[in-house]
């Protein structure tokens, strides 16, 4: 995976950001009493400070003092730290929880559609720590700022009461420490917050292509070259992290500076050097204040830092909701099965050669072709037009003579199922797996299609029948027996269109030629559109055609 820094400029983008937010407004109540309990925390802690100043002062010039307050004060200043911190980080989880529904839920009605066109390393990286980045957003961003947006008017009021001076000192630094310095960091770091992620991303990839290849690795020898991909991207992860953390160094220290000349200035104004003189008892209170009230904010400039990941997070994020899903329609389904694709042409990105250039393809009810061609050919694009996952530039697919940009995307995928290489087995029970969005159905019903796919003996063998759990990719199984799981759940569809991409891949000669015959036998009376890169069981079709450079040619049988 390339690595690509956006180049709009370094200030962080604010319509992601935006988005995110609308996708939060369900917990926008949550969240303000986060952040007033957060407040109210900051405001028991500057008041803890000043009181427990002006009574220290008060006992060194013989006053006597009660300090039943100051008790109350630091009892609440603790129940409310603890409150806020349980209640934010609660309330935090389940906004991010919320952002991940509604990124997979924007990704399902995408281009992409789970047909497999995406890169599952960037779409976990998106999914896990695209998201838990943005935690920060809230927590380490929004809580602090606005404890610094209420401690500015104390601060600026204790201080000018001390002395006009130094209380315009004091806020001038408070000032440069909680808002000029987080927002210059954020600026000056946001390139390296997005090449962490980028990197991230690309690690995460190397690791996915080592851990689901590594029989094919150990078998052409190729373990060293996949685990030196994946330490190559490790260590360019962490040259990015080091200068990351150096940059937090830096912010911290700058922060840490700022906020001790504060203390400084604040010495100096009590002996009268350089600054009027001002009241010891006043000056002492305003000390404990300034302490407290540069400690509240002094993670804001490392949070600046971090505002660059934030903001390059967002955006990855949000790049799924802008992405053109199929057109949705309203229109009748009809009632007839032909298919028909009308000088379509079609490409995946603007970019990239034409995988359908002015393709034109009639289907009739009930018939059986097969589409074969070289891998890359856009064999699979077939598929996800027809399914609406994705749209042609030009053109038109029709279902019975009516344009299916015009269906409803659920009620066309009522009539056209699909079976595909790459058909997926989760790490569940077999039942669960065939009731995929229809758990209400019967046994009998679950039985009838795996014996229909001549798998349903072996199912009832086992020892736990349908409730049999079938590990990850359904590796408790056969290849075979695992193909005719998968199209066991494709014929409870009752789909009168099926389309089978590569559906035998990976099996044996043997296994391929009785899968393949079980699967005609099977679906006696659909129309079927088998694509495969080789031709097995023509015997039993009716066309076949070759694609190659975007163009049908006809095959004989």
């Amino acid at each position: 995976m390339s690595e690509h820094v956006s180049s709009r400029g370094n200030a962080p983008s604010q319509g992601p950001l935006r988005e995110i937010l609308e996708v939060w407004r369900p917990f926008f109540g949550r969240l303000a009493f986060g952040m007033i309990l957060s407040l109210a925390a900051v405001a028991a802690g500057l008041a803890l400070m000043a009181n427990a100043g002006a009574r220290l002062s008060g006992m060194a010039l013989g006053a006597g003092l009660a300090f039943y307050g100051l008790r109350a004060i630091g009892l609440g200043r603790i129940i409310l730290r603890y409150a806020e911190r349980l209640y934010t980080h609660d309330v935090t989880f389940r906004a991010l929880a919320a952002l991940r529904v509604w990124f997979f839920r924007q990704l399902a009605r995408g281009a992409a559609a789970g047909l497999g066109f995406r890169r599952t390393g960037d779409l976990l990286t998106r999914l896990v720590s695209d998201i838990e980045t943005l935690d920060n957003l809230y927590l380490r961003l929004a809580i602090p700022l606005a404890g610094a947006v209420i401690t500015l008017p104390i601060l600026m009021w204790v201080g000018l009461t001390t002395g006009p001076a130094i209380g315009i000192v004091v806020v001038i630094l408070f000032i440069l420490a909680a808002f000029v310095a987080p927002y210059v960091a954020a600026r000056a770091t946001r390139p390296s917050g997005e090449l962490i992620l980028t990197r991230e991303s690309a690690l995460r990839e190397s690791a996915l292509d080592l851990a689901q290849g590594l029989r094919e690795a150990r078998a052409f020898g190729a373990e060293r070259m996949l685990a030196r991909a994946v330490t190559q991207r490790q260590e360019r992860l962490f040259a990015a992290q080091r200068t990351r953390a150096g940059q937090l160094a830096l912010a911290g220290g700058f922060s840490y500076l700022i906020g001790q000349i504060a203390l400084i200035a604040v010495v100096l104004s009590a002996l009268g050097l350089g600054l009027p003189r001002t009241s010891p008892l006043a000056t002492i209170a305003l000390l404990f204040l300034t302490v407290a009230a540069f400690e509240s904010v002094s993670g804001l400039v490392r949070a600046g830092v971090l505002a660059g990941e934030v903001s390059h997070a967002a955006q990855r994020i949000v790049e799924i909701a802008h992405e053109a899903p199929a057109a949705k329609g309203t229109a009748p389904l009809p009632s007839g099965t032909a298919l028909a694709l009308e000088h379509v042409t079609f490409r995946w990105a603007a970019d990239r050669a034409p995988v359908f250039d002015d393709l034109s393809l009639t289907i009739a009810p009930g018939e059986r072709l097969a589409i074969i061609g070289p891998s890359g050919a856009g064999k699979s694009s077939l598929a996800a037009l027809l399914l609406k996952a994705a749209a042609p530039q030009s053109g038109r697919i029709l279902l019975d003579g009516v344009d299916i940009a015009a269906l409803d995307d659920d009620a066309l995928r009522s009539r056209v199922a699909w079976l595909s290489q790459h058909t997926h087995l989760f790490a569940d029970t077999i039942r669960r797996n065939l009731t995929l969005g229809r758990p209400d159905m019967s046994d009998d019903a679950l039985f009838a299609a795996l014996d229909r796919a001549a798998v349903g003996d072996v199912v009832r063998s086992l020892p736990e029948g349908l409730d049999t759990w079938l590990g990850e990719g359904g590796m408790t199984l056969s290849g075979g027996q695992g193909r005719r799981i998968a199209l066991a759940r494709t014929l409870l569809s009752d789909a009168p269109i099926l389309i089978l991409d590569e559906p035998a891949t990976g099996l044996d000669a043997e296994t391929e030629r009785a899968f393949l015959t079980t699967l005609y036998e099977t679906t006696t009376g659909r129309t079927v559109l088998l694509i495969a890169h080789r031709l097995t069981g023509a015997e039993r079709l009716d066309k076949v055609w070759l694609l190659q450079n975007g163009h049908l040619a006809a095959q004989p049988v």
